[in-house]
């Protein structure tokens, strides 16, 4: 694929502008997504498949891919030898190609930032990959997370810079300072994309829910 449509493909989703059009655009873009962002040099599944190691063991429990698109992290945790892995994702069409890898236990069509069908503590621990950025999931989708994943388990995810800085810092502090989680690592600011110009800087994030 050209420089330009995946241009175009990058552009549709971060400028959606609810969550239905962030569904379509994604649909669209299943078949050719893994493709065009490995052009793109994409960075933020191996941040967090190195955080996960770190903090997650093996064996742990069911995990949670919070927004796992085409299965490109749950197909590497699989690897890594996390035997037991749910996904969900808005996009169906994600979803399909995700299913064909044969990775996860269930997948569930949901979107973030709204109320979860699952049982508190369901999980014994969260990755959210490439979802906390420009257009798709901000600090409205924290809550159900940690709800649902089970005390001691650990929050992986990313975050944009931007979003960092506009809302997620502060609802973390907010967190924090009522004992509901404990941050573990930060990382240094990185680009998820250096490939493609103009890519805002992301952190690595991990924090244990209490």
């Amino acid at each position: 694929m050209s420089d330009t449509k995946q241009n175009s493909s990058l552009a549709a989703v971060y400028g959606a502008k609810n969550s239905d059009e962030i569904a379509h655009h994604y649909d669209r873009w299943a078949q050719n997504y893994e493709a065009d962002m490995a052009a793109a040099g994409y960075r933020h599944p191996s941040i967090c498949l190195a955080l996960a190691a770190r903090y997650l063991p093996r064996g742990v429990g069911t995990l949670l891919d919070a927004g796992c698109g085409t299965g490109l992290v749950g197909e590497w945790l699989t690897l890594l030898g996390y035997a037991s892995i749910e996904g969900l994702d808005i996009s169906e069409g994600m979803l399909a190609v995700a299913a064909q890898k044969g990775v996860y236990k269930k997948l569930h069509t949901l979107a973030l930032g709204k109320p979860l069908p699952f049982l508190n503590g369901t999980f014994a621990g969260i990755v959210a990959v490439g979802v906390f950025t420009s257009g798709h999931v901000g600090a409205e989708g924290l809550d159900e997370l940690i709800r649902i994943c089970r005390p001691s388990g650990a929050i992986i995810m990313t975050v944009k810079i931007t979003l960092m800085n506009d809302s997620i810092k502060a609802r973390l502090r907010e967190y924090e300072a009522e004992g509901r989680i404990a941050i573990l690592e930060m990382t240094e600011p990185y680009v998820s994309m250096p490939g493609e110009t103009g890519t805002l800087p992301s952190y690595g994030l991990v924090f244990r829910v209490n």
